[in-house]
């Protein structure tokens, strides 16, 4: 029955052209073109010719016959013309057999090879028919149109993949050539492969760009776009996951010019600018969104604290309150800072500046000489700086000075009060990376328990913690922050300082932002909020909206609903960014050691596991792990020394060996 008969089944997508010379039971024996051997089953049948060729023939003459056969078959496959085939039939919504089809391309005497070609024809260009139970099926005329795009995009894909990858291969021998034209194709595969790795929408095709390239490790990407100029060394990932825009547009650049020329109202403002008004902010400071005032008579003591009039000039829901809220906060790196108002406001209108008439919301507080608040109000004001220093300034004249001496008393009484309600002063120095041109680090620890850190630490504290009594005792809705006790408070007589304040913090609650006030038990106050740095911090600038809106006579600027929402919308983008930032600077401290191969640094013992130690280097105050080694042993607490044997920043791994 099947003996010497042509016979060809689909394998694979494709179909086979054999020829059987034998038959057992329901196995067949076939011969393919290339003169294999393959067992087959009778149900895998596609086509099988009418004529019989002579088994007696031999192998050599089956295989003769087999290969004309599939000559003839082939040549008759190129004057198929499936397209206008397709259009013969497409509008009867119907199958069709094989030879039908065949006869409408060769007339109506066909053959086992005509018939042949045509199922060929239509295997090998899939956009016109579709082959199901035996017969084909035209697609329709939508179909058809998808499946033209889709392989026209298979087409360059493929062009992709080839030019692409034979250019990294060239990039990465260190050849110049040219680049092909689906550069920017290429470059954007290696982002989104850089940036997300196995998540990347295009992760397949973007590793087997690099698999063709002869690159199998897919983080070689980030190394190719440094390669080819679109990144720096030490591009932050973080920010182009999130997507955090650098620059502002020219709209919002130009809706910030027409602000700084309509100006703030000065009619309803109290005029403070006789007071001796001052900063004190870093030497770096640009942004200055704080200022004091103080003046000492027998009998009272009147203090100003003087913040920004953000939301006097920036008005609600404008095109740039709508960025302001997208940012959440301006971001501090060591490499960059990124506002979250364009530095025309940030920096210039917005800015406290020494010798200018700046608009602000001020905090009048009333004081006997014992410390003890007699009064206090906020106002819309106008101000002049008249005297910007610097903390270390602050830390040379404060006993010097008897205004900044009765300040600092001041705020060392609100502190100690602060303690006896259960504060908890977990201060540790502010690591400051600082990189030179020559891309040399150094790090450095900022003391944060100086008496100007501590004073001014203190005043704002005041002023958000009055913010929030103002708003709850008037009723105006507000976002305040809360923090539950902490599970635990651990002893800190007989042990180390920083061990101490990296164990405690484990133990604190997380902070909660909510538009109910609660005590926040971090700071050993009844309730808070944030409204101290309308610069740099929405919440802030949103706190700022609602007490001003209330001092001008009108009604708070948002319900509770609408602050809620916004909360929603904020506060995870403010988690995000605190991410962010510890990822940053993690980053340049362990390229700090990177540049410190081999050399020895002191550490603390925080945790002892069974197959690694957790030390705190001393020099950055930060938690790397070490592998514990046999016939070594150290505990909790104990000081330590390591060698750095390996850093590496972009894979956040670094390898320290314990020395005793």
């Amino acid at each position: 029955m099947y003996q010497g008969k042509i016979i060809e089944y689909i394998d694979e997508g494709h179909l086979l052209c054999t020829i059987c010379f034998q038959e057992k039971g329901e196995r067949l024996y076939v011969l393919t073109t290339s003169n294999r051997e393959i067992m087959l089953a009778p149900k895998r049948i596609l086509l099988m010719s009418g004529a019989n060729n002579n088994p007696g023939e031999g192998r050599e003459g089956l295989l003769s016959r087999l290969r004309e056969a599939e000559a003839r078959r082939k040549d008759l496959k190129t004057q198929i013309r499936v397209e206008e085939l397709w259009e013969l039939v497409h509008e009867e919504k119907q199958s069709y057999n094989f030879k039908y089809l065949s006869q409408l391309c060769f007339g109506a005497d066909v053959t086992d090879d005509h018939v042949s070609a045509l199922v060929r024809a239509l295997f090998e260009n899939r956009i016109f028919f579709k082959f199901k139970e035996g017969f084909f099926w035209p697609n329709s005329a939508e179909k058809v149109a998808q499946l033209i795009q889709q392989t026209e995009d298979e087409n360059r894909r493929e062009a992709s993949l080839s030019l692409g990858s034979a250019w990294l291969k060239d990039l990465e021998a260190g050849r110049l050539v040219q680049a092909p034209a689906c550069k920017e194709d290429v470059v954007n595969l290696l982002v989104e492969l850089a940036l997300y790795e196995k998540e990347a929408p295009q992760f397949k095709f973007a590793k087997d760009l690099l698999a063709r390239a002869g690159i199998q490790d897919i983080r070689q990407a980030r190394c190719l776009l440094i390669k080819l100029g679109i990144w720096g060394e030490d591009q932050s990932l973080d920010l182009l996951r999130l997507k955090i825009p650098e620059n502002f547009t020219a709209e919002q650049l130009n809706e910030a010019r027409f602000l700084v020329q309509a100006g703030t109202k000065t009619a309803r403002r109290e005029d403070l600018r006789q007071l001796p008004v001052f900063t004190i902010d870093g030497p770096l400071t640009r942004d200055f969104d704080d200022a004091l005032s103080i003046e000492i008579a027998p009998d009272k003591i009147s203090l100003g604290i003087h913040i920004a009039d953000v939301a006097g000039l920036i008005p609600m829901d404008s095109r740039l309150d709508r960025e302001a809220a997208q940012r959440a906060s301006s971001i501090y790196l060591p490499e960059q800072q990124i506002p979250m108002l364009p530095k025309e406001l940030s920096e210039n209108s917005l800015s406290l500046r020494v010798g200018e008439d700046r608009a602000a919301i001020s905090l009048l507080a009333g004081f006997d000489p014992a410390g003890t608040l007699l009064d206090f109000q906020f106002v819309p004001s106008l101000i002049r700086v008249q005297r910007q220093m610097t903390y270390d300034q602050v830390n040379e004249l404060y006993q010097k000075e008897p205004e900044l001496t009765w300040l600092y008393q001041l705020t060392q009484k609100w502190q100690r009060q602060r303690i006896e309600q259960k504060a908890l002063i977990l201060s540790l120095p502010e690591l400051v990376v600082n990189i030179a041109a020559d891309k040399s680090i150094n790090l450095e620890l900022v003391s944060q328990e100086t008496p100007s850190k501590i004073l001014v630490a203190e005043l704002m504290i005041f002023y958000n913690w009055m913010a929030a009594r103002f708003c709850r005792d008037r009723g105006i809705p507000a976002l305040f922050r809360g923090q539950e006790p902490p599970g635990e408070i651990l002893p800190m007589e007989g042990v180390n300082y920083l061990f101490y304040v990296f164990k405690q913090r484990r133990k604190l609650n997380p902070l909660m932002i909510d538009t109910a006030p609660r005590p926040h038990a971090g700071l050993g106050l009844d309730l808070y909020t944030n409204m101290s740095s309308p610069i740099r911090r929405y919440m802030d600038l949103l706190v700022q909206r609602q007490i001003r809106s209330f001092l001008t006579g009108g009604s708070p600027a948002y319900d509770k609903e609408s602050l809620e929402k916004i909360r929603i919308g904020v506060e995870p983008v403010l988690k995000e960014l605190e991410r962010l930032k510890r990822g940053r600077l993690r980053y340049w401290v362990i390229k700090y050691f990177s540049q410190h191969i081999g050399e020895p640094f002191e550490g603390l013992v925080l945790d002892v596991f069974k197959k690694k130690y957790r030390v705190v280097l001393l020099n950055c105050q930060m938690a790397f792990e070490a592998d514990r080694q046999s016939g070594r042993t150290f505990s909790e607490g104990q000081a330590v020394q390591v060698q750095i044997k390996k850093a590496d920043p972009w894979n956040d791994e670094l390898e320290m060996e314990m020395m005793g």
